[in-house]
């Protein structure tokens, strides 16, 4: 499966939405994505600014401007479906994720940064008890016991993790795409990649030499224009190359089986781009976070924080603690597994609005 990711491409015009859909139709992708953003489950107002053509901008209001109401993303998956194309979403809490499952769309994606989002993954959980629903995890910015903790939650049954590397762009030689085939054969799910690199075949065809079977990449009707990935996308001539080289890696396995097309593909890829660089990209296949995200760790994914600023005495109530990205800024708390066991706790000491909820914030139990 390859997948058109267009997020907030569209930046909030149907129009523009519909465009995009048509730009994946024609570069033979079999699925675009959406992203389903209420700016208050994903970040607190103070988290930071962001440097944009137009000017420097809160980071949180940049994301309120990407804000869309249900009858937008219902009538993107009407049109996706009408052309033939699947219809994939990613939430971003609880109540996006709730609105989501409601449209029933064809897949649910978990954003790497959310791969932490405990409360959320266990919604989507007890909903696919009654419901079934393919659900896509994408593993940037990640350990192995964060993919761990959220395949426990999530299960295995009808799941596909994608590797991923969260750093925009990505470096090709960090990709480490032998960790395709590592991942698949630890976990026994289907595996796959959602790539940020600039390179339209070279990851993507490597990842398909892997294994990988479901391919995820952002694309734009012009890198020029002002959405958040636009600059890391492909624009619709480089999506339908990328689309094109996976189908003949596929045929090459398909004819050859695993083994020997997997040396074809990556023989051909050498001759392409020079050995050295190729055996860089396949890396060794060990999960470690790459050179390009490590700073992002904490910050990128989810950490709990206060929504307002209190005082020492405080007892927390659940709309007291936020499950966000810490991003620019802010400290990063607590993980999202300890949610539940902060709410009802008694501070210790006066917080500031934002903080990352700590340990030593709150009295000690007798």
């Amino acid at each position: 499966m390859v997948i058109a990711e267009i997020g907030t491409s569209h930046e909030g015009s149907l129009e523009k939405a519909k465009r995009l859909i048509d730009a994946a139709k024609e570069a033979e992708a079999d699925a675009v994505k959406f992203q389903w953003v209420i700016a208050d489950e994903i970040l607190h107002p103070k988290t930071g600014f962001v440097d944009l053509p137009t000017g420097r901008i809160s980071l949180y209001e940049r994301f309120k401007q990407l804000e869309c109401p249900p009858d937008f993303y219902a009538a993107t998956l009407e049109y996706a479906r009408s052309l033939g194309l699947k219809w994939i979403c990613s939430p971003f809490g609880l109540k996006s994720l709730e609105l989501l499952l409601e449209l029933k769309p064809d897949a649910v994606k978990i954003a790497s940064p959310e791969l932490n989002h405990f409360p959320m993954l266990r919604k989507l959980a007890d909903w696919r008890k009654s419901n079934a629903i393919p659900v896509i995890v994408s593993s940037g910015v990640s350990k192995t016991r964060d993919i761990e903790a959220a395949l426990a939650i999530l299960g295995k049954s009808g799941v596909a993790l994608l590797h991923c590397v969260t750093s925009y762009p990505a470096p090709e030689e960090e990709y480490n795409v032998r960790l395709i085939a590592a991942l698949k054969k630890q976990y026994g799910v289907e595996c796959g990649l959602s790539d940020h690199s600039l390179d339209p075949v070279l990851v993507p065809c490597l990842a398909a030499s892997q294994g990988a079977t479901v391919f995820e990449k952002h694309i734009t009707l012009s890198k020029k224009t002002s959405g958040l990935d636009d600059p890391v996308a492909l624009e619709p001539g480089q999506f339908l190359q990328m689309t094109r080289a996976l189908r003949q890696c596929q045929a090459a396995i398909n004819r050859y089986g695993s083994e020997r097309g997997e040396k074809e593909i990556i023989a051909q890829m050498s001759e392409q781009y020079g050995s050295e660089r190729v055996q860089k990209v396949l890396g060794n296949g060990i999960k470690a976070l790459a050179p390009a995200e490590e700073k992002n760790y904490g910050r990128t994914n989810r950490s709990l924080h206060y929504m307002k600023a209190f005082e020492a005495g405080h007892i927390l109530a659940a709309e007291d603690i936020g499950v966000l990205r810490t991003e620019k800024i802010l400290t990063p708390g607590l993980s999202p597994a300890l949610y539940e066991s902060v709410v009802g706790k008694k501070l210790r000491r006066a917080v500031q609005d934002g903080a990352g909820v700590l340990q030593e914030d709150f009295m000690e139990e007798q």
